[in-house]
């Protein structure tokens, strides 16, 4: 198919290069996570979303966050993030603790096993990172990349922004 063919999603057309773009944007990072994943839980038993919810912590002020915000920070529902925490938690690598000044709120706190695990599991996800990515693109990519990454995430939080009035 040629760049100048369109394909009809849902009634919106894509050209080729489009489609090509966006699909192997998806296809790519379904990839990536799985891979990181399996490598986590081969080498650590460790599950990517438990890793990212030790680091998120390992670099919060006090190695705490409101439940919440850990949630928007890992990309889970609120329900999605409690299961996931009380899993840590029996495992001893985050700990719950009140929230003062509201009393119906929780952070999860990063225990001393967690950090621990976390400096294990590092290496690991650094490594496969390098790997599956670093390797096959070249620094001047990677900036390119990382710009472009960062205008889609500023337009869309410009797009969720409430206008003024």
């Amino acid at each position: 198919m040629s760049p100048q063919q369109d394909v009809k999603l849902h009634g919106a057309a894509l050209d080729a290069t489009e489609l090509a773009a966006w699909r192997g944007f998806l296809r790519t990072h379904a990839r990536m996570i799985r891979e990181l994943s399996a490598d986590l839980e081969r080498a650590h038993g460790m599950p990517l979303s438990s890793y990212e919810v030790l680091l998120v912590l390992a670099n919060a002020p006090d190695e705490r966050m409101r439940m919440a915000e850990l949630a928007e920070s890992v990309l889970l529902s609120p329900s999605g993030i409690t299961r996931l925490v009380d899993r840590l938690v029996n495992d001893g690598l985050v700990e719950k603790s009140r929230c003062v000044a509201d009393r119906r709120g929780w952070y999860a706190v990063l225990s001393d096993r967690g950090r621990d695990r976390l400096d294990e599991a590092r290496v690991t996800h650094i490594a496969g990172v390098k790997a599956r990515f670093h390797d096959h693109v070249t620094p001047d990519e990677q900036l390119v990349l990382a710009a472009v990454w960062e205008r889609l995430l500023t337009g869309a939080e410009d797009d969720a922004a409430p206008a003024c009035g």
